[in-house]
């Protein structure tokens, strides 16, 4: 039995969906693209150019949810298959686009030995299944950050890599990137390297930039995943019940069209939503309602046949402390009871702009346990009962028991040094180390014994080769030395 946590009556899920359909085909959606209006024009939809403005039809709704697909697959560099969003299956990534990172209980802005250290980390991380362009280097020019930061993590490690375009020129040089790893067009598509995240702009509107990027990757046979943000209370309605119609509305929108872009195109209906706290007027990302409105709007993606993805497992947090393990762990494990196939978040701090490496270290570890709670409880040679009690009871121990050493590692998980697990006199004997030092020895041990990528040289040097011109076409002569 796999645990399960649903926070949806069926009822109440289909009258979600109903409304958000409603809000599509009555209120319509604010395109500021040509292309993606004629686009949806040609199929039927209701479009007004000069108000870049599109009423869907509710036949176009039911025909781009016949066409997506319900689950597809993610590759390594090395064409190794390391993600399967389909069914529950959970996978953990960390989380994107940082500006800042946490450096020795210091924020700052980070530069490209800091995404090359955290690339190193990340390959070593067995709980997180890809990577993601978790920070922004502050060290090339603002029109190849997105880029750069791909480039970077395909030299340095093998993991798929969830990441997103900032303009329309970009997704080109991105493309090109991928494809001198694959080999071809072919290659790609049959083994997506990559996820770019798409997100519409609440309420209920998409810029030129990002329905294009749904567009492009629809024709090129890379996923994306849909990354509606609400704001409870500020760009969307308090209710979690009204703000999950609008989630509706921004992520059906998007699904149609990259359906009709590429029938078949895969997708995560996702999200990044959050409640605001109108205190402070912040967007609070650990808060349990923006986790209920993640977990909900999961299910109703799975009902509507698509895999999932959410921005759950991080923390507003400032530091690496207790609300820092408590609102990510809250997260990762109600995410992993919902089956939300793609948990980004680990890593993250203060409100989605903040990446750190010893929360990283951390925060594996409770993928490492959420991972084993939705694994259940399942008999191992447990019946009958009464041969290993008679054991237990003539050796007074099981220690060495054949039961014990046959499923030892299968039944119980250990964790790594992060988590301390000694007791107080043998803790001390280790130098009584707090959890920030124990995780930032763990992330200098990872870099240490780093093994370095095996993207074959030529493809190493081609897309050198790629960036390179990619960096001098925005005036910089010479990418920054990677050490």
């Amino acid at each position: 039995m796999r645990p399960t946590l649903k926070l949806l009556e069926d009822d109440l899920r289909e009258k979600i969906i109903a409304e958000g359909r409603d809000l599509l085909c009555n209120i319509g959606v604010e395109i500021h693209n040509d292309d993606v209006l004629g686009l949806l024009g040609d199929h039927g939809a209701e479009v007004d150019l000069a108000a870049q403005h599109a009423r869907y039809t509710d036949a176009l709704i039911d025909t781009a949810l016949s066409s997506v697909p319900s689950g597809f697959k993610l590759y390594d560099v090395c064409g190794n298959q390391t993600n399967d969003f389909s069914g529950d299956n959970v996978h953990f990534t960390p989380g994107s686009a940082a500006i800042n990172i946490l450096d020795q209980g210091t924020m700052r802005k980070p530069h490209t030995g800091d995404y090359i250290r955290y690339a190193k980390v990340v390959s070593g991380l067995k709980h997180i299944q890809a990577q993601s362009t978790a920070f922004i280097p502050a060290d090339v020019p603002e029109d190849i950050s997105d880029s750069y930061r791909l480039f970077l993590s395909l030299l340095y490690c093998e993991k798929p890599v969830v990441t997103g375009a900032f303009t329309i020129e970009a997704f080109h040089i991105m493309r090109d990137l991928q494809l001198a790893v694959r080999g071809s067009s072919d290659e790609l598509e049959a083994k997506p390297l990559t996820v770019f995240s798409c997100c519409p702009t609440s309420p209920i509107k998409w810029s030129d930039v990002t329905s294009q990027n749904v567009v492009d990757c629809g024709r090129a046979g890379i996923p994306v995943e849909f990354v509606s943000m609400p704001l409870s209370g500020f760009m969307a309605p308090v209710t979690l019940v009204g703000s999950l119609i609008q989630h509706t509305a921004e992520t059906l929108s998007g699904v149609v069209i990259s359906q009709l872009a590429s029938p078949g195109a895969p997708v995560l209906y996702g999200g990044s939503p959050a409640i605001f706290d109108i205190r402070y007027e912040t967007t609070p990302m650990g808060a349990v309602e923006t986790q209920m409105i993640d977990c909900a709007y999961s299910e109703i993606g799975k009902h509507l046949g698509m895999p999932t993805q959410a921005y759950i497992s991080l923390s507003d947090a400032k530091q690496l402390d207790a609300q820092a393990g408590f609102e990510t762990s809250m997260g990762a494990t109600l995410a992993a009871l919902s089956g939300i196939n793609s948990i980004s978040g680990p890593g993250m701090l203060d409100f989605e702009s903040c990446q750190s490496l010893e929360k990283l270290v951390l925060d594996n570890e409770i993928c490492g346990m959420t991972q084993r709670l939705v694994s259940g409880i399942e008999p191992r040679e447990d019946f009958p009962s009464r041969p290993i009690f008679e054991e237990l009871l003539r050796d007074k121990h099981l220690l060495i028991a054949d039961h014990t050493r046959r499923h030892l590692r299968d039944e119980i998980s250990f964790p790594g040094p992060v988590v301390n697990r000694a007791n107080r006199s043998r803790w001390l004997d280790d130098g009584g180390l707090s959890l920030g030092q124990r995780a930032a020895a763990e992330v200098e041990r990872l870099i240490a014994s780093y093994t370095p990528s095996a993207l074959p040289e030529d493809v190493a040097t081609e897309l050198g080769r790629l960036m390179t011109a990619e960096a001098r076409r925005h005036g910089m002569e010479k990418l920054p030395d990677r050490g």
